[in-house]
């Protein structure tokens, strides 16, 4: 008896049954020869013969004579030969790539599954199956193509080496959730308005300015999604364009702060509107742009969130108090954990002052 697994997809036996089969059981039922069929519809008694053997296949015209001959409509024999091709492509594919089956090593996938981003299999080619449709490739090849390159240059870049697979999944996450966000075609002077609207939602909890932060930035052409890091990923947010009219934020709450929250959705934000549409921006232990791109993406978000003569004058005018920082984040209208964390990234506050003034963050799953 032939084995069969079970798959997402419901029963794949690992066996296909031939349409001549189905022939061959009409034609004992009927009491009916080969000999009699091939005489009935005008074709040779090899062909039927080949049909049953499996040699040969049940074309459209074929079907059609099949149907006058047994009152079985011509759909029926279509289906059966498609239904047929189709199983033995699928047997043949899995075939082969059991050939691949120890390239899951490399993947995530415990994590994967924890994070409810793909589906856990005892079978470990219909493991690779789900793996391989999450990243939307036919096979690990292609998966080298479309994903290894970004990973392995973002991974040439850091400081800390962080594991291409890792990020290539976590890329892939973001993607799959920016194509269920539905944006208007991307407005740069609109996405500008949306920015300074943004900045007002940094005082605001959570459960206030993640949807609103969605909502706003996908009015001017903008997707922002929310995704964890996976372990080893060391990414804290990536940038690219999904089509030309698409662009899309991915953040990972990598340092779960407001201040690195906020910090690095005006870089990214920065990306959109000073860099190019080609290019995929990730941020982590260091990053993929140039030291230009770079300097002029944090330049901007420390600008737009902390105007410089505002702060100028604040350190002119103030000792860098906790009341202090509370009463300049309120003048200002922003969180002051954002205030606290440019002081110390500027040397003003050593890194372990203030930190009170900044809101954790956590995942919804990481709550207990």
């Amino acid at each position: 008896m032939a084995e069969a697994t079970t798959t997402g997809l419901g029963y794949s036996p690992d066996y296909v049954v031939r349409p001549g089969e189905t022939l061959l059981e009409v034609l004992e039922k009927l009491g009916m020869s080969q000999a009699e069929l091939a005489e009935r519809i005008g074709r040779p008694k090899k062909t039927i013969n080949e049909i049953v053997k499996g040699k040969a296949a049940i074309t459209p015209e074929t079907a059609l004579q099949l149907e006058r001959a047994f009152r079985i409509p011509a759909s029926f024999w279509n289906n059966l030969q498609r239904n047929y091709e189709a199983a033995l492509a699928r047997l043949l594919e899995r075939k082969r790539l059991e050939n691949h089956v120890s390239w899951l090593e490399q993947i995530p996938i415990k994590a994967m599954v924890k994070l409810g981003w793909v589906r856990s299999f005892k079978d470990k080619l219909d493991q690779l199956e789900e793996v391989l449709a999450f990243f939307g490739v036919a096979s690990p090849e292609q998966w080298r193509e479309v994903w290894a390159g970004t990973a392995v240059a973002f991974r040439q870049t850091t400081a800390f080496k962080s594991d291409p697979r890792a990020v290539a999944a976590w890329l892939r996450r973001g993607e799959l959730e920016a194509h269920e966000i539905d944006c208007a075609p991307f407005d740069k002077d609109r996405f500008l308005a949306v920015l300074s609207e943004v900045r007002s939602l940094t005082v605001e909890s959570p459960e206030i300015f993640q949807a609103a932060l969605k909502e706003g930035c996908a009015a001017a052409g903008v997707a922002v999604a929310f995704v964890p890091q996976l372990p080893g990923a060391r990414v804290s947010g990536a940038t690219r364009w999904m089509s030309p009219e698409k662009a899309l934020i991915q953040l990972s709450l990598r340092y779960k702060s407001d201040d690195q929250l906020w910090f690095t959705f005006f870089h990214e934000s920065a990306h959109i509107l000073l860099h190019g549409k080609r290019r995929i921006f990730l941020e982590g232990d260091a990053a993929s742009g140039s030291e230009r791109e770079e300097e002029q993406a944090h330049r901007f978000a420390a600008d737009f969130l902390i105007p410089p003569d505002e702060m100028a004058q604040f350190l002119e005018e103030e000792r860098p108090s906790t009341a202090a920082i509370r009463g300049f984040a309120q003048r200002v209208g922003i969180a002051p954990g954002i205030v606290v964390g440019r002081l110390q990234h500027d040397g003003v506050l050593e890194f372990s002052h203030c930190n009170r003034l900044k809101r954790r963050l956590q995942w919804s799953t990481e709550q207990a």
